[in-house]
């Protein structure tokens, strides 16, 4: 199909940009020496997650058990849940585990080590369970000198429960903008996970993986002493919340919405598109960034950024168009410059979020042509 066949609203993934992209994170762990574990809940998207792997990954990780199993079917066995486990989660976890799976479990409170614990004496399987831990205090994890990282993995270790290593996730990495801010929040993130696990086998617990990783801090890092692995996610599409970090040009985007001009309001000088936030999502994560892209970047149908324009307001089914206000004063027509019809490409906020609307990706070659990539939905 040539993307002006295609139905729209569509979610369109450059494959030439992605695999530029893949090779540049995969190059650049290479280089480092470490290994590199993708999150792949990014594009739920098998063909995605094998390009990934073709280049040189070393296991998955998922951030769903949905994606556990989803992968697990389709080949993937070396898979990290990076999400504190629930009690209750549990029997699909052991599901897969006695499938064959290399299912690695995470948890950051002694409760869940201790159900954990419970849970494998009475059905009699070893877990595998690695330690979140909090570098820089953004989201979960028990930090790097806390009591409770040495309860946890007592717990665990105590009860036979193996303690496979320790992982955060440096999530602050995107309030960023400069690459000093993100080399030295790179450096505090591997130092804090180091320290975590120098900790736990000073206690005599052995922690053999050391497991960091945002797409930012990965891209910044300059040196990964004491680390095993390195995870991201973002890094294989991008999007507009990481070209303002400063991680990618806008062309490095591989991920877009197809959309049409279905309509104007010549005298609010406006274009309306038919993909609204059913389409893009409510992510406005370049709200609060120094270039605030509204609900996406406008191209034209070859990728092309329409500089002035943007995406500006969000219904469920009707996408605003309009000029910047640094635009605005040219007085361009925009119903001559949009005529209804006229087919654009959007670039998104976050890509995460805008892939999570659609069932399936229209992967584009150089050519233009484009074939269907299906992904998943739910947990």
């Amino acid at each position: 199909m040539k993307l002006d066949q295609i139905e729209t609203p569509a979610a369109l993934i450059d494959i030439a940009r992605m695999q530029k992209n893949i090779a540049r994170m995969q190059g650049h762990m290479n280089a480092l020496g470490v290994a590199f574990r993708p999150h792949v809940k990014t594009t739920k998207c098998i063909d995605v997650v094998r390009a990934q792997i073709a280049a040189g990954a070393r296991g998955i990780t998922v951030s769903t058990l949905k994606e556990a199993e989803a992968f697990f079917a389709a080949g993937a066995e070396d898979i990290l849940y990076a999400v504190s486990m629930a009690p209750s989660k549990l029997p699909r976890a052991l599901a897969l585990r006695r499938q064959g799976c290399d299912l690695k479990l995470v948890v950051d409170n002694p409760n869940a080590a201790a159900a954990i614990a419970a849970f494998s004496d009475q059905h009699g399987q070893t877990f595998e369970v690695w330690i979140e831990v909090d570098t820089d205090g953004h989201r979960s994890g028990i930090t790097p000198e806390q009591d409770t990282l040495l309860e946890v993995g007592r717990i665990l270790h105590e009860n036979g429960v193996k303690v496979g290593g320790v992982m955060t996730h440096a999530g602050s990495s995107y309030e960023l903008d400069t690459p000093e801010a993100l080399a030295a929040l790179a450096e505090q993130e591997r130092a804090g996970c180091v320290r975590a696990a120098q900790r736990l086998r000073e206690a005599g617990i052995a922690c053999p993986a050391v497991s960091v990783g945002s797409t930012p801090t990965a891209l910044a890092a300059t040196q990964l002493e004491g680390v095993t692995e390195v995870r991201a996610g973002v890094y294989v599409l991008f999007d507009l919340v990481m070209h303002n970090v400063g991680v990618c040009a806008l062309d490095d985007i591989a991920l877009s919405v197809l959309a049409t001009v279905i309509g104007h309001q010549a005298d609010k000088g406006w274009a309306i598109l038919d993909a609204g936030w059913m389409a893009m999502s409510r992510d406005r994560g370049t709200s609060k960034q120094s270039h605030d892209f509204g609900y996406g970047q406008p191209c034209l149908l070859n990728g092309t950024p329409l500089p002035g324009y943007v995406i500006s307001a969000a219904n469920q089914e009707h996408g605003i168009l309009s000029a910047t206000a640094e635009h605005a004063h040219t007085g361009e027509d925009i119903t001559q410059r949009f005529p209804i019809g006229m087919k654009l490409r959007v670039l998104p906020n976050h890509a995460c979020a805008t892939g999570a609307q659609f069932p399936e990706y229209h992967a584009v070659t150089p050519d233009g042509d484009s074939v269907e990539w299906r992904r998943f939905h739910g947990w």
